[in-house]
């Protein structure tokens, strides 16, 4: 997952991910696993504008940025979609931070050395 954009003015998962994406992306690592409807149920209280077909185009996008992957399971209801996370959120945050990080020392090396040293002495 590379961030494309990095918006300063939002919290937490909104800063890299799209606000619909990053709570589908909250629950999902809460449960592991789940299916698109499992996930709209989830959703719909807080969103109740929102459809079902909203929740699977965004899951794809998710399996699309590498954050979830998406298995054939077959029941009672014939075939569907089930999603799994594929990275634990300690890990996405990591990987975010060195990106943001990289992308600094890449473009302003000097200053965010100097921003860094003042951290460590802090």
């Amino acid at each position: 997952m590379e961030p494309h954009e990095f918006k300063l003015t939002e919290e937490g998962l909104k800063a890299v991910l799209p606000p619909l994406e990053a709570e589908i992306m909250e629950y999902m690592w809460k449960v592991k696993v789940a299916t698109a409807g499992e996930v709209y149920e989830h959703l719909k209280s807080k969103h109740p504008e929102m459809r079902r077909s909203t929740v699977s185009i965004l899951m794809n996008r998710l399996c699309e940025k590498g954050l979830l992957k998406r298995s054939v399971d077959y029941g009672r209801g014939g075939m569907r979609y089930v999603y799994s996370v594929t990275t634990t959120r300690e890990e996405f945050e990591k990987k975010i931070v060195q990106k943001i990080l990289d992308a600094l020392m890449s473009n302003f090396r000097e200053a965010t050395y100097a921003y860094l040293s003042n951290i460590k002495e802090r």
